[in-house]
Formats: structure tokens, C-alpha cells, sequence
């Protein structure tokens, strides 16, 4: 399946988690890609494994929290690619504690990078998607954005504001030609969510030594044998950004196996 021959993509946090399997994906399926990641070495890695396909791939180092980085890497990524017809905005931080222990810089450099750093991608992205082809911009909101996770609520906070952006953006642009949706993952395993991850997109959730764990008694997948592997949320994101998503918009797809029904 070649969804992506000649359609241009630039996907922020392709260092390492899910942002890095949906690039893999989307070379996979014929696409040129610009993997943006803070983690030079997450972006080493993801060279690495896309292997014959790595003649597709550009990398560029990208700070989403800071505006004049966001301005130069998109500037270079549509040169780079000769335009741009699909972006996805992967990068992202994840980290917990109780609530009333949460200082105000780690909530505001969690809004900071979740929320206004997929802002300001998108706001530097859209002139060059108007001139897309079938244009499609891809967030990622969270399971936490509309169900309870304990210890998270900065973070939900920030799914829960990409949510509400991505729908006034849809609103927007949709007789522009730009198509904006949410994926919404929940039970996978990737490097934010076990800490393995290479960079500042793959912080891990640090739950209080304290946490009270039957409150994520609930938080467990109804099918499979377990959490599901970042690949599985790149197959979704990858179908919303080609041809065969070409009439979904404005809303979100929650992937999480059943968690929360």
C-alpha cells in the first residue's frame, strides 16, 4: 500500500514513541517526511531504523515551546519537502504528581509544549497547506482529555485545549481545503508513557511514590493482551492524513482497546 507517493509530511516528536512510528509508517507507505524532534539522538535512531527508506527523510532538530525554533523548522521543512500536504503534531510531555504538589512552571512548560507548541506548528504550517494537496493536519489529544487520569490533570488540561483547538480549526479551514482531526491514545506503550524515550517528547509519567493505583483500576484495555505498541496508533494516523480519511474532520478517534468505553 503506497497511500503517501508524492504527498509531503512534517511530524513533530518522530524522535522517539508514536510520533516515530508514524514516521516509519508513512515511508513506509511511499511519503517524503520531515522528522522534527528536540532529541538529535531520538532523530539518529529514527534514521536508523527506516533503513532503505531513509533517502525520504529529512531531520531537524525543533523545540515546539519555542516560537523562533518553530518558525525556522517549518520554514525549512516545507523547503526541504517543496510544500506541505499533511502535518502531525506528535511532540509532547507527560508528567505526573498530586495536583497540589504541581508547581506553576511544570504546568505552564506542560501547556507549553503540548498545547501552544502544536498552536504555534500549525500556525507557522497552515500558508503552506493551503497550497497542499488534500491537505490534512493530525493532533494528539489524550484518553485524559474527556476521562479521568489521576495525577495527570496538567496534562489532561493540554489534551483537553488540542481537542477544543482542533475542532474550531476544522470549523475554520475546512472550505479552505485543510482537514483537522485528533487522535486520541490511550493504553500504548511508548516512551512517554514507560519513560524510555530519547527525548523531551518521551518523558514518562513518574507517578507519585504515594499514588493511589486502584484509581486506574479502570485504566486497562478490554481486548488484546495488554498496552498496545506505538505502530498501532501510526496505522491510524496514517489512514487520517492519505486519501482513505478524505471525509473525516473535526473530530477525534480514540484509540486505547476498549479502555474507555
Amino acid at each position: 500500500m503506497k497511500r503517501y507517493e508524492r504527498r509531503r509530511v512534517l511530524i513533530t516528536g518522530a524522535g522517539s514513541g508514536i510520533g516515530q512510528a508514524t514516521a516509519l509508517r508513512v515511508l513506509a507507505e511511499g511519503g517524503r517526511v520531515v522528522a522534527a524532534d528536540i532529541s538529535e539522538q531520538g532523530l539518529a535512531d529514527t534514521a536508523h531504523k527506516a533503513g532503505a527508506d531513509a533517502g525520504r527523510l529529512t531531520a531537524l532538530v525543533l523545540d515546539v515551546s519555542d516560537e523562533e525554533s518553530v518558525k525556522d523548522v517549518v520554514a525549512k521543512a516545507v523547503s526541504a519537502l517543496g510544500g506541505l500536504d499533511v502535518l502531525v503534531n506528535a511532540a509532547g510531555i507527560l508528567r505526573s504528581a498530586h495536583s497540589h504538589e504541581v508547581s506553576l512552571a511544570d504546568f505552564q512548560e506542560i501547556l507549553s509544549v503540548n498545547l501552544v507548541g502544536t498552536f504555534l506548528v500549525i500556525r507557522e504550517a497552515i500558508p503552506a497547506l493551503l497550497a497542499g494537496n488534500d491537505s490534512a493536519v493530525i493532533n494528539f489529544s489524550s484518553t485524559s482529555a474527556a476521562f479521568a487520569h489521576p495525577y495527570m490533570a496538567a496534562y489532561a488540561a493540554s489534551k483537553g485545549g488540542i481537542q477544543s483547538m482542533t475542532h474550531a480549526l476544522a470549523g475554520e479551514y475546512a472550505e479552505r481545503g485543510i482537514r483537522f482531526t485528533a487522535v486520541q491514545p490511550g493504553s500504548i506503550s511508548s516512551g512517554m508513557t514507560d519513560g524510555s524515550g530519547a527525548s523531551r517528547t518521551s518523558v514518562g509519567p513518574g507517578l507519585p511514590e504515594d499514588a493511589d493505583m486502584s484509581l486506574f483500576a479502570k485504566l486497562s484495555p478490554a481486548i488484546g493482551d495488554g498496552f498496545a505498541g506505538p505502530e498501532t496508533v501510526a496505522s491510524v494516523v496514517a489512514m487520517l492524513g492519505s486519501e482513505d480519511g478524505r471525509f473525516i474532520t473535526g473530530t477525534e478517534i480514540r484509540v486505547d482497546g476498549g479502555t474507555h468505553f
